[in-house]
């Protein structure tokens, strides 16, 4: 009854590319070249700081951007909010020229974060001065929580960057800044403060390594991915894409900067991944928002399925770019089936154990313990080995049985793929795509619903 050939091949096939995938992100990124300084005097640098209610982080945010970038322009797209953000940056931008709010009002607002960047987009053509050479005008964008290396512009300006005339867009690494806070719930209690600080642990170790070697591997297959927090591009390429599209940014897109990657990429241009600069953010401590986050990713991530002809056909994407792109296109439709093989498979042990015996259903599925205690090996080794990689980079002072827990922690931290894909897909049957901003830590813990539809 289990020898069906889809209940016996797929998990296979899965876990083999899951294997190459990993071990060529793995090497991608012990093996990256250092990247060099280049000079971010020869171009002209725009911040678009996208906000909605961030009335908690907004100040801090745009005073770091000034301290350390003094030549760069901010613009701050406040999204109609409901707090004092528009009033906390038109103060700001009272007492500096280079600091810009953007003001949004509904009913045009809250359509979306890619809305309100095309909003700042427009903006700065008007600024811009018709002279200006738009290959050397350098858009970034930053959460409003976002604080980013005072090395970037050196870094991303360089030749592994914009020094190459042929790169659109680089993406920089992202790290989570509030990994060392004891009580990242404040007074909630000690079980519940450790599940936060591992769960926020979690996703640094995700970004700052694994992430990061999965972009350097897409370098390698041309098929780097924009993120939403640390993402540079150039103004000629966002107006190529608008030329094409009417706007850079696809309004109502749930990952609208791994999109306009796609659109860039179909448009000719290339983009990197630097993983030896970064911009830091707040990782979730709440499991409610962390859940929801990825929820509205891998909703995300099944509309871009929708880009599969385009990709397959363009010009600008080779073999390994469209396989690497179909591979990521299809994470939460992989865990969806695999979610309902293991259904069936549960329903068929029912049915066997009722049709011969549960005694004799338990004594089958034990000769196959090496079997599977040979797959669990290989599934969970190489999140293991993230450990001591992250160990290097991120957290030295720890010893090596720790690192290798933590990678231990993030192969059961990998499961939330599962629950987050089946909400994803739920929701977009439902026709559910409007989203709320996700709460900051700072804010109250009880003040309000937190990133649910709007």
């Amino acid at each position: 009854m289990f020898s069906h050939p889809l209940l016996l091949a797929f998990p296979f096939f899965l876990l083999a590319c899951f294997l190459l995938y990993w071990a060529g992100a793995r090497h991608a990124y012990t093996r990256r070249p250092v990247a060099e300084f280049g000079d971010p005097g020869a171009f002209d640098w725009h911040f678009f700081v996208p906000c909605r209610d961030e009335e908690a982080v907004v100040a801090t945010t745009v005073g770091r951007l000034r301290a350390d970038h003094p030549r760069a322009h901010v613009w701050v797209i406040d999204d109609d909010s409901d707090d004092r953000t528009g009033e906390i940056v038109a103060e700001l931008a009272e007492r500096d020229l280079r600091v810009h709010l953007v003001r949004r009002h509904r009913p045009e607002a809250r359509q979306g974060k890619g809305a309100a960047l095309n909003a700042a987009y427009d903006e700065l053509n008007q600024f811009l001065s018709r002279e200006a050479d738009r290959e050397s005008v350098v858009v970034c964008v930053i959460d409003a929580d976002g604080q980013l290396d005072p090395n970037a512009l050196n870094i991303v300006s360089g030749p592994a960057g914009f020094g190459d005339p042929e790169i659109g867009g680089v993406q920089v690494s992202v790290r989570m800044r509030n990994t060392e806070d004891r009580r990242p719930l404040g007074d909630r209690g000690r079980v519940r403060n450790a599940f936060a600080r591992l769960l926020v642990r979690m996703q640094d170790m995700e970004f700052s390594v694994s992430n990061a070697g999965m972009q350097l591997l897409r370098a390698r297959t041309g098929s780097v991915g924009l993120g939403g927090n640390g993402q540079f591009t150039r103004l000629a390429s966002l107006d190529r894409i608008a030329e094409a599209e009417r706007r850079p940014w696809k309004r109502g897109a749930l990952l609208e900067d791994y999109e306009l990657g796609l659109h860039m990429i179909l448009t000719g241009d290339r983009i990197n991944h630097i993983a030896d600069t970064w911009v830091s953010q707040e990782g979730l401590p709440h499991g409610r928002r962390f859940l929801t986050q990825r929820t509205r990713w891998a909703q995300g991530n099944l509309q871009c399925v929708r880009y599969a002809p385009r990709i397959v056909s363009s010009r600008h994407y080779g073999g390994k770019g469209i396989l690497e792109t179909l591979y990521t296109f299809l994470q939460p439709v992989a865990h969806l089936v695999t979610l309902a093989l293991c259904a069936v498979m549960f329903v068929l042990l029912g049915l066997t154990a009722a049709e011969d015996g549960a005694g004799e259903a338990f004594g089958g599925m034990l000769a196959l313990w090496p079997l599977v205690l040979g797959l669990a090996v290989v599934s969970v080794l190489p999140f293991v080995l993230w450990g001591p990689v992250y160990r290097r980079d991120r957290a030295e002072d720890r010893s090596l049985i720790v690192a290798l827990l933590w990678g231990l922690a993030l192969w059961l931290y990998a499961y939330h793929l599962f629950p987050a894909s089946a909400r994803g897909f739920v929701r977009m049957l439902r026709g559910r795509n409007g989203w709320a901003k996700t709460r900051r830590n700072a804010e109250a813990l009880d003040a309000g619903p937190t990133a649910i539809e709007a």
